[in-house]
């Protein structure tokens, strides 16, 4: 499987517990939205899509963590996810997660890793 990299932002644009960054992903030949913040240092990225029931994390764009930057939050559900590894820490998604992106920061920029069999492009 060939990956290849796409360009997301500028990792100046992602400041810790701040707000995030949208951008589209082909996924299984479909648009998908999707999301990169930065916590404890290190960029993440996931589907923007709740584990719960499939509908966009952030109310206002962009805002994915919860009051205290801690949590990522679904706005619509309450559904709180671990901003490290997308796991579901409390509410209705229970025991799931966040599908996460690879990506990857060098030289000032960020970049999603994007892979040719149907997966995230």
């Amino acid at each position: 499987m060939a990956v290849s990299e796409r360009l997301i932002c500028a990792a100046q644009d992602l400041v810790d517990g701040g707000s995030g960054v949208r951008f589209e992903v082909c996924l299984y030949g479909r648009n998908e939205p999707a999301f990169a913040i930065r916590f404890a240092g290190k960029v993440r990225a996931y589907l923007n899509r709740c584990a719960h029931v499939p509908t966009e994390l952030d109310w206002v764009e962009g805002q994915f963590f919860d009051g205290d930057r801690r949590w990522l939050i679904c706005a619509t559900h309450g559904a709180l996810y671990d901003p490290l590894d997308g796991h579901c820490v409390g509410g209705p998604c229970r025991g799931s997660g966040l599908r996460p992106l690879t990506v990857s920061e060098r030289e000032g920029m960020v970049y999603l890793q994007e892979a040719d069999a149907g997966h995230a492009r």
